[in-house]
């Protein structure tokens, strides 16, 4: 279970076999993803994922056998290393199933998808189909319906101009309704930080506990958990908070030591996005507001 105010771990999987930049083994690729767990874990993040950024330029699914392979397999290193922690899994790109089958063989507890509603143009190319129908079909038979989908309500490394007419918080009721059991708002690109604006307008739009999934610091971590329930971190506390430098121990204790502060200063009742709290029917009905 993630607690509140969670600060999540993203491991960028080092280039897996088939992509441009693959140069490692199999079993090199786990063993530095199961270090890196393990740094994070002793710096006290709460959870943890994995995801193939580095196989850029990403193709969109469906993904080939040996990314999931390799996937499922680094997967299993890291619930190895930190066999405590939840474990989340995103496939880059359009790769919830893939996401979800390799969760359920490794145990994972979350995926994180990000064309869950909507279309749009992303650096892959255009996005045009939702992934939430089918994606949901694919948990109920795979018996995979305790792992939760985490929905991206607006992707990073994309344009939205297909549904800028729809404002940030109708898309994330839209996530709602559709089955997400939390949403993630993020900036323009990896590392960049998240509107403020958009994350309140998320938090008052829907009931799903809010993340966070770009651009957090210990100078922002603070203002971030007034209005998020967790951040995925996967910059910051890399070498120079570049996301593709190797993890950096001092700079991923300097982040835990400020969202340990920032939940001091908070110390109160969760609030009811929480991450503790199920998704309920009633809650679905609430982001329906234009269907039916």
């Amino acid at each position: 279970m993630i607690p509140p105010h969670a600060l999540i771990g993203m491991i960028h999987l080092q280039p897996l076999p088939g992509s441009p930049r693959a140069r490692l083994s199999v079993d090199e690729i786990c063993a530095r993803a199961a270090q890196e767990a393990r740094l994070l874990a002793g710096a006290g993040f709460d959870a943890l994922m994995i995801e193939n950024m580095h196989d850029a330029p990403y193709i969109n699914a469906p993904h080939p056998p040996e990314t999931v392979a390799v996937m499922t397999a680094a997967a299993l290193a890291v619930r190895q290393a930190v066999p405590d922690l939840p474990l989340g899994v995103q496939v880059l790109s359009l790769g919830g199933r893939e996401a979800l089958g390799i969760a359920l063989a490794a145990g994972g507890s979350f995926i994180r998808v990000e064309n869950f509603v909507f279309a749009h143009v992303a650096d892959e190319g255009l996005m045009p189909t939702a992934q939430a129908g089918d994606l949901l079909r694919a948990r109920r038979a795979m018996g995979a319906e305790s792992i939760r989908i985490f929905a991206d309500v607006q992707k990073k490394h994309a344009s939205h101009a297909i549904t800028a007419d729809m404002p940030v918080g109708e898309l994330a009721r839209a996530a709602e309704f559709f089955g997400a059991e939390a949403v993630i708002v993020t900036g323009l690109s990896t590392g960049d930080p998240a509107s403020l604006d958009d994350l309140r307008a998320v938090r008052q739009a829907t009931r799903l506990p809010v993340l966070v999934g770009s651009g957090v610091t210990p100078q922002n971590i603070a203002e971030v958990f007034r209005w998020a329930d967790s951040a995925i971190v996967g910059s910051f506390y890399k070498k120079d908070g570049r996301w593709f430098n190797p993890p950096d121990p001092q700079r991923a204790a300097e982040l835990v030591k400020a969202a340990r502060q920032a939940r001091k200063a908070r110390a109160k009742p969760s609030p009811p996005g929480s991450l503790r709290t199920p998704r309920t029917t009633k809650g679905a009905k609430r982001g329906n507001p234009s269907h039916g």
